[in-house]
This record gives C-alpha cells, structure tokens and sequence, in this order.
C-alpha cells in the first residue's frame, strides 16, 4: 500500500468553507471510488489543510484520480474546490514502521 501525503494552502477565511466542502462533497466521492481517507488535519494557524488518502500501489493513482475527476459528483462541483486553494503539495509516502499497540 502507498499513500499520499496532501497540504494545501486554503485561502484566507475559509477554512471552514473548506472543511464543509470536503467532509460533506469530496470524501464521500473518495470513498465511494475506493479511495480511502486515512487522516485529515488543519495546522495550528488554520492555514493548512493536510490529508492523507491511501492506494493499493502506485501504479493505480493515474486511474482512480481520473476516476475521481470524471464522476459525476466531481464534475458538479466545477471550480469550487480549487477555488478555495491557495497551494497544493503532494509527496507519495510508504508506511516503513507498524503502529506501535498500546497496552
């Protein structure tokens, strides 16, 4: 399994617009397409919306991202999402070490 590691800058104001935006539109387009949101997280200033979503491998991410940006549900949503970003870095990333298990 791979995942990426997604920052985005979100412009000035609206983080919370973001977080409707995706919690309530683009997660549930993920999922439905088999691409699962491990982790969501906004930085201490509320400037950074930083995501991590996973895949079997890397060699399927070119098929499911244009999946995702072929649905229906995306496609609906025209430029809303890029709207509210300011910047995006995206890093493919590997797990190297299990969780640890709490006693």
């Amino acid at each position: 399994m791979v995942s990426q590691l997604r920052t985005y800058t979100i412009n000035k104001g609206m983080m919370d617009s973001w977080l409707e935006l995706f919690d309530k539109e683009i997660r549930p387009i993920h999922e439905s397409l088999g691409i699962p949101i491990v982790a969501t997280w906004v930085n201490a200033d509320r400037t950074d919306f930083i995501w991590v979503r996973s895949f079997d491998s890397a060699d399927e991410i070119p098929a499911k991202e244009a999946a995702y940006f072929a649905s229906p549900g995306r496609k609906a949503l025209g430029d809303i999402p890029t709207s509210h970003i300011a910047k995006m870095d995206v890093r493919l990333i590997e797990e190297v070490l299990a969780p640890l298990k709490v006693a």
